[in-house]
């Protein structure tokens, strides 16, 4: 015969979900700043590695180190408002699908490894997509709040 613990009529508080999306928003900026500032600081070796020109590099590279700050701004908000969540998961959506169109639609004379650069970045900016569209859905306005006190 087993016995339960005695219960003292609280339960634990559930998982708190919006520091799941604060957390991916953090991870998801902080990756992007290091690939930017990998574009930029590199741009001519990594363009001759990859096939992208130069010019290419940086840009994608500013634009990119432009989202890590956006990113992060959004995750450090008292309140993650919902919109920008939407926002952010349509951009890396928007993103996966141009990283690869890049990659298959011969706009940049890439060799096999910039195919695959394109590929994988297109494959990590779709997951990040899928993770802040959770982490939004498991969020309750109440939840987006409180966790910036938490974590």
């Amino acid at each position: 015969m087993t016995h339960a613990p005695p219960t003292t009529g609280t339960a634990p508080p559930p998982p708190d979900a919006a520091r799941f999306l604060r957390t991916v928003l953090r991870v998801d900026a902080l990756s992007t700043a290091v690939t930017g500032l990998v574009l930029v600081a590199a741009a001519g070796p990594l363009g001759s590695a990859t096939g992208m020109p130069v010019a290419f590099a940086v840009a994608f590279g500013v634009f990119q180190i432009g989202g890590a700050v956006a990113l992060a701004l959004i995750a450090g908000r008292p309140v993650i408002p919902p919109a920008l969540v939407r926002a952010v998961v349509a951009v890396n959506g928007a993103c996966a699908v141009a990283c690869a169109a890049v990659a298959f639609g011969g706009f940049l004379p890439l060799t096999g490894f910039g195919v695959v650069f394109m590929l994988v970045g297109a494959l990590v900016v779709a997951v990040y997509a899928a993770l802040e569209y959770t982490g939004l859905r498991r969020a309750a306005p109440a939840d987006l709040r409180a966790s910036h006190r938490a974590g």
